[in-house]
């Protein structure tokens, strides 16, 4: 018998935020994408650790797989024709397969994706079972469990960049949507002096904390499950919001209050193609866009209140 059915979709990477959009409303016990575009570029900035094996190497890179998961008592069999139908709705090109696993293989059959990578000037991530060999580096050690969030993916590397360059002591930091808390327990690590971690999620609230508690910063770190607008005070001197363009756009107004003077706002997350769109609805809230980072396809602003 098995506990999960693992589902496989395969899209063109054009339509990946459609497809994790979709995927993302049918799994009950997280996803993980697999994106093989900037192996090379990946690999280029990593120092001292060897990463890539031939089987990566013949990877597609036009092309996306996510992996989301859908516990027996949920009825798989209605989830995958639900699941196609929502998809082609969506107009996402698409195969689609499915196959049961063990609970064993599902809480490990993600982590041969992730390896150790450096960012920035000062920062390498690295997973908690993997050695890390470089020096020179502030070393942050994740075990992102099922919460989103390793490092790998383009939105978050802007993110931590971004953190990289801005954080140098005593700042207050709030993350909205922490996932893995890799944000936060970054900013912690690089000098914040504390950090709210705030997630939808409570898995992600869990996963957060252990991983402030792996990096030794828990002193300095609250991770809380709910919404923003009740549990975020302020003022911050920076603010991260690692999500979508849709939640950054709803997020923009209450923004402005919540930071200090001279403080930034850190949205990344955003598709290229709603790059204006978000732009417009952070000026519209008041926001000053300082700095505007892309990489393959993805947006990251930095942005201001008003007097910052």
């Amino acid at each position: 018998m098995y506990d999960w059915t693992e589902f496989t979709i395969t899209a063109p990477r054009h339509s990946a935020q459609a497809a994790q959009d979709v995927a993302t409303a049918f799994s009950d016990a997280g996803l993980y994408i697999e994106d093989y575009a900037d192996l090379e570029e990946g690999v280029r900035t990593i120092a001292h650790v060897d990463l890539i094996d031939e089987d990566l190497l013949q990877k597609p890179r036009d092309e996306i797989r996510i992996h989301l998961y859908v516990s027996r008592e949920e009825n798989p069999a209605a989830a995958l024709e639900a699941l196609r139908a929502r998809l082609l709705a969506a107009g996402v090109a698409h195969t689609l397969k499915s196959h049961g696993i063990r609970q064993e293989d599902w809480e490990n059959s993600w982590k041969q994706y992730y390896h150790p990578l450096e960012i920035g000037r000062r920062l390498a991530v690295a997973p908690s079972w993997e050695p890390y060999t470089g020096a020179g580096r502030t070393v942050l050690r994740l075990d992102p469990g099922m919460a989103f969030g390793t490092g790998t993916h383009e939105t978050t590397a802007l993110c931590l960049e971004a953190l990289d360059e801005l954080v140098r002591s005593d700042e207050d930091v709030l993350d909205v949507g922490c996932g893995s808390g890799i944000l936060a327990v970054a900013a912690l690590l690089l000098g914040a002096k504390s950090a709210l971690g705030i997630d939808i999620d409570p898995m992600a609230v869990r996963t957060a904390t252990e991983n402030a508690q792996l990096n030794g910063v828990t002193a300095r770190f609250t991770a809380k499950a709910g919404d923003l607008a009740r549990l975020a005070k302020g003022p911050y001197h920076i603010i991260t919001a690692n999500i979508i363009a849709d939640a950054i756009i709803r997020l923009a107004p209450a923004v402005p209050a919540l930071l200090s003077p001279g403080g930034y706002f850190i949205a990344s997350g955003i598709i290229d193609t709603r790059e204006e769109e978000t732009a417009a609805a952070l000026a519209a809230a008041g926001l000053a866009v300082q700095k505007t980072c892309r990489r393959r396809g993805w947006v990251a602003f930095w942005a201001t209140a008003p007097g910052g």
